[in-house]
C-alpha cells in the first residue's frame, strides 16, 4: 500500500486532529483506517485527519496543530508515533491562566503500547474512544533529554515513557540498518542476538539530583540503564513497576554487567518486574540525571533509544518537567 501524505483539513481548528501512521502494524493501520474513522466519528463527531509520510513528520504535524490551538491531537500508531506527537505538542504553546495547552490522546496500534499500559488503557478501540470522549485530562510529567545525536551534535528531545542507554539503543540501530522484512519479532530477535555479541559494558558516572535538590554521584557498570517515567518498555517488559508519571520524579533501573549469559538470564526477570528488589539491580530515584561514560571502550555500542527509536549517544542529561503534558486517558 502506498503511504498517503495527508487527508482532510478543516478551518474548524476546534475539531480533534487524528495523526495516523498508516505503516503501523505492518500497514494494517492504513488498510483499516476508513472503517476506524467511521467508528470514531460515530462516537466523537467530525474529526480532521493527517497521515505521516516519513520519520519525524508527526512532530511537525502535532506542533502545527498545537500552534493552531487544536484542543486535542490523537496519535494513531505505535509507541514511536506517540513519541513524535508528544514532541510536537511539547514544542507548541504552553498552558496559561486563560488558555489550555493541547491535549494528547492515544489510539494505539500494533502490539507495543507500552505507555498506554502505564495509563491503564485497555487495547480496544471502544476503550480508547471512551477515554477521548470523556474529556478527562490527566496532567503528566515530561522528560527533557539533552544528548549527542549520531553526528555528535548536541540535541534536545522530549519523552514521556522510557529512555534507555546501552543494549536497547544498539538493538534499535541494528533493526534500522537491517529492516523488518521478516516482521518485527524476527527483526528484533536477530538484532538482539547481534547486539549481545557486540555490546561492551558501559562504565558510567551517574549524577542524580533528588527530590530535595541533593546531588549524589554513582558509578555504574551495566549493559543497560533505563530512565523511566512510565512502567513498561520493549512491548510489555515491566522495567519500573514503581514509576508514577505524575510524581515529578524518574526511576533509574540498571542491571549489573557481569557475564553476557548472566545478563541475559537476569534480563528475563524484567518481563514480570521481579528484577526489582534483587540485590544486583540498581534503582535510583530523582528529578534530574546526568550520565557520562568514564572511558571510551563502550562509546561505539552504548547507544540511546526512546520508545523503540534510536536516539544518539552519551553524555546525557535528563530532567523532569512536571505536569507539562495533558493526556486524555
Amino acid at each position: 500500500m502506498s503511504t498517503p501524505i495527508s487527508s482532510s483539513s478543516s478551518s474548524a481548528d476546534n475539531r480533534p486532529l487524528f495523526i495516523v501512521n498508516p505503516a503501523a502494524g505492518r500497514g494494517k493501520t492504513g488498510r483499516t483506517w476508513p472503517q476506524m474513522k467511521a467508528t470514531i466519528e460515530a462516537k466523537l463527531g467530525p474529526i480532521d485527519v493527517s497521515f505521516t509520510n516519513a520519520p519525524g513528520h508527526g512532530i511537525t504535524l502535532a506542533r502545527d496543530a498545537a500552534e493552531a490551538g487544536r484542543p486535542l491531537v490523537v496519535a494513531v500508531g505505535g509507541d514511536g508515533t506517540f513519541h513524535e506527537i508528544v514532541n510536537g505538542v511539547a514544542e507548541g504553546p504552553a498552558s496559561t491562566g486563560t488558555k489550555r495547552a493541547t491535549d494528547v490522546g492515544i489510539l494505539a496500534q500494533g502490539t507495543g503500547g507500552d505507555f498506554r499500559r502505564t495509563l491503564g488503557l485497555e487495547h480496544r478501540l471502544d476503550r480508547y474512544l471512551d477515554a477521548l470522549a470523556g474529556g478527562r485530562s490527566r496532567p503528566l510529567d515530561l522528560g527533557k533529554a539533552t544528548f549527542l545525536d549520531r553526528n555528535g551534535k548536541p540535541t534536545t528531545r522530549w519523552f514521556v515513557n522510557v529512555l534507555s542507554a546501552g543494549m536497547g539503543g544498539l538493538v534499535d540501530q541494528y533493526v534500522q540498518e537491517s529492516g523488518r522484512a521478516l516482521g518485527n519479532a524476527a527483526a528484533y530477535w536477530f538484532a538482539s542476538l547481534r547486539a549481545l555479541m557486540t555490546i561492551e559494558a558501559g562504565r558510567l558516572r551517574c549524577t542524580v539530583t533528588g527530590a530535595d535538590g541533593t546531588e549524589t554521584v554513582h558509578e555504574i557498570a551495566s549493559y543497560m540503564v533505563a530512565i523511566c517515567n512510565g512502567r513498561y518498555f520493549g512491548s510489555g517488559m515491566h522495567v519500573a513497576p514503581m514509576a508514577d508519571p505524575a510524581d515529578g520524579l524518574f526511576e533509574l533501573v540498571a542491571l549489573p554487567a557481569g557475564s553476557k549469559v548472566g545478563f541475559t538470564v537476569r534480563s528475563q526477570r524484567i518481563y514480570d518486574g521481579s528484577h526489582i528488589g534483587q540485590a544486583e539491580t540498581l534503582h535510583l530515584r530523582g528529578r534530574k540525571f546526568h550520565l557520562e561514560l568514564i572511558d571510551d571502550r563502550a562509546k561505539g555500542t552504548f547507544l540511546l533509544d526512546v520508545d523503540g527509536e534510536p536516539l544518539g549517544r552519551l553524555p546525557l542529561t535528563i530532567e523532569v518537567v512536571p505536569n507539562a503534558l495533558h493526556v486524555r486517558a
